[in-house]
């Protein structure tokens, strides 16, 4: 039964389990650390450089392994707990944020150390991301708040979006990157805290030998056989490459085209994570599928006009708005996406099919960030957000010839 909440709690009833309670305010903690360093590294990379395909390699090489190592992380998150997983993953994110921190902070950092640190950060993130996907299904007592938990896991990631990028501004103007990365080592001890405070039920996991190869294309074939999930992971592929532009490109963006600093790139980010943390509210108060393929196709659309239009900003003020626009539209489609996948997917099978989620999602960024970093070279930053408005328009004109069969498997699940 789901949860019997009214009001208020009903945006939150997912806290009403106790292991994805504690998992929220530990990771409320934890990503604020993590948007700092993100902006740190950024930051980082572009004063040593001023070279936006250095921005641009060093985006590749931190998200290219969530693009080649999240199949393989996906059977692991189906045969191995879960939890154990992330007690490892997030130990070792935690001493690269202190290895970077003791970098820049004695003056020794290159932009070298940061593409092997940022490099290896993604090993480890392929394996985290998956399993925590995967492991809100395992943290709720009431399987009918998946959908509020998924979208309260949004609200905690774009809160910190907001609050996160303002700080790492102010730090870097007033003291340099190093701090940030100190403080993103240390808010790992909220999340591990949780996890050694919670209380996971047994679970049991298949004892037949492993075939990598084998489990990795049976959840690779069940994905494609779904044209639902088979369509939505197309279009997040195609919307999360177009949206490596945007993220990659701010800081030059910030400094060039606003002619502001490290301060502006904050604000530029945090409004980014206003309009996601509203985007993510409005579907916490959601309690059913019906309407979110829509939804989908409505973001989609926003975010590429909303790219186009920020190519043609110069003025702080509407580039905030338009910013704003663009974190409610993406927070939309990734979040529907993800919550409609997870709702249809077998749990047998949960963490590899999340898994090519994590892949279209994460993944391509690595290679919208190396492409990207070239054409802004080429053609500048507000030519490379135009290109990929455009494209992104075309990608969710393909996807909306989708929907029937969205809206039909949406029913029956609603209905189920």
């Amino acid at each position: 039964m789901p949860s019997e909440t009214k009001g208020v709690m009903f945006l939150v009833r997912a806290l009403g389990s106790r292991n994805f309670r504690l998992f929220f305010f530990g990771q409320a903690v934890s990503l604020i650390g993590t948007w700092m360093q993100l902006i740190a590294m950024r930051w980082l990379v572009y004063r040593l450089t001023k070279s936006e395909v250095m921005l641009g390699v060093v985006g590749f090489v931190s998200d290219i392994p969530l693009f080649l190592l999240v199949p393989f992380a996906g059977v692991l998150a189906d045969r191995l707990k879960r939890h154990r997983i992330m007690v490892v993953t997030q130990a070792l994110s935690a001493l690269q944020a202190a290895l970077l921190a003791v970098l820049v902070l004695t003056d020794q950092v290159a932009v070298w150390h940061v593409l092997v640190l940022g490099g290896l950060l993604g090993v480890v993130g392929a394996f985290d991301i998956t399993a925590r996907q995967a492991f809100i299904v395992d943290i709720i007592e009431v399987r009918e708040d998946l959908p509020n938990a998924i979208a309260l896991n949004s609200f905690i990631f774009n809160g910190a979006l907001l609050i996160g990028p303002a700080v790492a501004g102010v730090l870097i103007a007033l003291v340099g990157e190093g701090p940030c990365f100190a403080l993103n080592s240390l808010s790992y001890l909220a999340v591990l805290g949780a996890l050694f405070l919670m209380e996971i039920p047994q679970k049991k996991f298949s004892s037949s030998p492993l075939n990598v190869k084998a489990a990795i294309m049976e959840g690779a074939a069940y994905t494609l056989a779904s044209v639902p999930i088979r369509s939505i992971l197309v279009l997040v592929a195609v919307v999360s490459f177009i949206a490596s532009s945007y993220t990659l490109l701010m800081p030059v963006f910030a400094e060039d085209i606003l002619h502001g600093g490290p301060r502006v790139y904050g604000y530029l980010m945090s409004a980014t994570g206003v309009g996601a943390l509203v985007g993510a509210i409005f579907l916490a108060s959601r309690s059913r599928l019906k309407g979110l393929a829509e939804m989908i196709a409505v973001a989609g659309v926003l975010y590429g006009a909303g790219l186009f239009a920020l190519s043609l900003s110069r003025i702080l003020t509407i580039a905030l708005i338009i910013a704003l626009v663009l974190g409610f539209s993406l927070m939309m489609q990734m979040a529907s996406s993800n919550t409609i996948v997870q709702s249809m997917v077998d749990d047998q099978k949960r963490g590899r099919v999340l898994s090519l989620f994590v892949m279209a999602r994460r993944g391509v960024e690595s290679l919208g960030s190396l492409v990207f970093g070239a054409v802004a070279h080429a053609v500048g930053t507000p030519g490379t957000l135009m290109i990929g408005g455009t494209v992104c328009l075309l990608a969710v004109a393909a996807f909306a010839a989708k929907l029937p069969s969205l809206r039909q498997a949406s029913r029956s699940i609603d209905e189920g």
